[in-house]
């Protein structure tokens, strides 16, 4: 399976890791716009292969009075409006079957939630849609068991599956990343790193989740150096005044250093 081919990519390129970024939630035109924008400039010049990330709808929240979003449609005909001004791919995570089609009409990925990853009709009403279904691996899975979620989609006659690690609970409040899934889980599909979830950390007394931004690039060269397919890492111009994930974001400044070390060490792990 070609994931740069059906995923429609930008700068398709199979020497590369492909990029999936944006913000934690859509909270309004102007700002999904000037997140891309950098974006795509960086990812072009680096020819990264790049997929627009924004959530529509933020239904897995700790508290009752946490952003949720600005309106379905409407964050919709945002990612869209992205997809359209700067002809790059979209992905939006999805909650319940009922999405899946609804989504479909905007998006070219669609993204199933690690919380959520066993519900097989969930699963099933992504993988019906005919889009590439990216799978995040459950917090409280192993990687061997992922390949029964793959093939989920497989069953349901869609063979545009991927699979993205986020971590696995370390105790009640933090995470931690097993670099031995990434070989498991290439077994069964391409593996992405989502970087900046992996740096969660949950559950705080306060009902807003905390993170450990600090050691984003650590999480993100060691991944790359294991042999990841892609990478995932939620971004914003603001991380502090972000309304969803904050504490666990890249501020956009500083993705260009990042990415740079990330195709260096690409370059390396390829003339090995």
């Amino acid at each position: 399976m070609d994931l740069h081919k059906i995923a429609q990519i930008k700068h398709a390129d199979s020497n590369n890791f492909f990029l999936l970024s944006g913000p934690c939630a859509i909270e309004g035109e102007d700002m999904a716009l000037r997140i891309a924008e950098h974006m795509v400039k960086l990812t072009d010049t680096l020819k990264i292969p790049y997929v627009f990330k924004g959530s529509f709808k933020k239904a897995n929240r700790s508290r009752i009075d946490s952003f949720t979003g600005i309106g379905d449609e409407k964050a919709l005909k945002i990612l869209r409006k992205v997809s359209e001004t700067f002809q790059v791919p979209t992905i939006t995570d999805i909650h319940e079957s009922s999405d899946a089609a609804m989504a479909a009409e905007y998006v070219d990925v669609l993204q199933i939630p690690a919380f959520l990853v066993r519900q097989t009709d969930l699963v099933v009403a992504a993988a019906e849609t005919g889009k590439v279904v990216n799978l995040k691996k459950g917090q409280f899975m192993s990687p061997e068991s992922m390949k029964h979620a793959v093939q989920k989609v497989f069953d349901a006659g869609n063979q545009q599956a991927m699979v993205t690690d986020r971590g696995t609970m370390f105790g009640y409040q933090d995470m931690i990343v097993d670099f031995r899934g990434i070989p498991t889980m290439k077994q069964f599909a391409p593996v992405v790193l989502d970087v900046t979830h992996s740096l969660q950390q949950p559950n705080q007394s306060s009902g807003v989740t905390g993170g450990r931004p600090d050691m984003i690039g650590t999480i993100a060269r060691a991944g790359m150096a294991a042999g990841v397919d892609g990478i995932f890492m939620e971004t914003h111009f603001d991380p502090a005044n972000a309304k969803s994930d904050g504490a666990n974001m890249l501020h956009l400044d500083n993705m260009e250093k990042l990415l740079k070390d990330l195709v260096t060490i690409r370059q390396a792990v390829n003339s090995l």
